[in-house]
């Protein structure tokens, strides 16, 4: 049965990347309602779900084998892009040429990396563009290249070009990979504004204190496998955070943010 509701539904799927078996007979919901996390070590399969919600992988055939994306199972990718906001590394590697930050945020009109010649663009997508740049605190680097800007600055524009279809869901890939504290800082108030203006997130991440406290529910994941589920108080114990990431570890909250030692 279709339900909307849902973003991700994956039932029994196992997905090979070369000659390794990444997920294997792994089921797991994600709700479009709700502020998500998957916390996991790296390699433990997260990168490989969200390739799954982009149509990057497909899971190896099973008649018992179910994936289905905000209720279909099928989608012509193209209009699928149009519906989800998905910032990954991968993406942002690939807007590192010398487009503007303005120009990043329009290529979002059209699913691409930039504006090319050929694009329309209306004055409805300049003022959309020139709104989320205010929103996203880089209004005034809208003309410089991503080149030129910090790398916190680069990461809030490419954000942006995820947000121009007004996606319900934003799913951020290990947002704080490679920044500094105060760009980490000002990603995750970042993060909370938007959750804040009724954005569900799906924050995907081996990094804790990338959980903003707007996060609801927790996925841990190791070894291809979701190892606990659940509210997050309930999931964030040293336990099973030690157990996670295979060493004694202790647990500190502080203002709705958490980290180990």
């Amino acid at each position: 049965m279709q339900n909307p509701e849902k973003l991700l539904e994956l039932e029994n799927i196992s997905v090979m990347r070369g000659e390794r078996l990444v997920l294997d007979g792994f089921s797991l919901v994600l709700e479009r309602t709700r502020h998500t996390a998957i916390l996991g070590p790296n390699g433990c399969g997260k990168s490989t779900l969200i390739k799954m919600l982009t149509r990057e992988l497909y899971p190896l055939y099973r008649e018992d084998t179910r994936v289905r994306i905000l209720g279909r199972e099928r989608w012509n990718v193209h209009d699928l892009r149009l519906l989800l906001g998905i910032v990954t590394n991968d993406l942002i590697q690939q807007c590192t040429r010398e487009y503007t930050a303005r120009e990043i945020v329009l290529g979002g009109f059209h699913s691409a990396v930039g504006v090319q010649p050929y694009y329309e663009l209306t004055e409805e997508m300049e003022r959309k563009a020139a709104g989320i740049l205010e929103r996203l605190e880089i209004a005034h680097l809208r003309d410089r290249p991503l080149e030129e800007l910090s790398s916190g600055e680069a990461r809030r524009a490419v954000i942006g070009r995820a947000l121009v279809h007004d996606p319900a869901v934003l799913v951020l890939d290990e947002p704080t990979n490679s920044l500094d504290f105060g760009a980490m800082h000002d990603l995750r108030e970042t993060m909370r504004r938007l959750a804040g203006n009724g954005i569900t997130l799906v924050i995907v991440t081996h990094h804790l204190p990338d959980l903003v406290p707007e996060i609801e529910r927790v996925i841990l994941m190791k070894d291809g496998r979701v190892a606990a589920d659940g509210p997050k108080r309930e999931i964030l114990t040293a336990s099973q955070l030690s157990e996670l990431f295979d060493r004694r570890l202790e647990l500190l909250e502080r203002d709705g943010y958490y980290n180990l030692w």
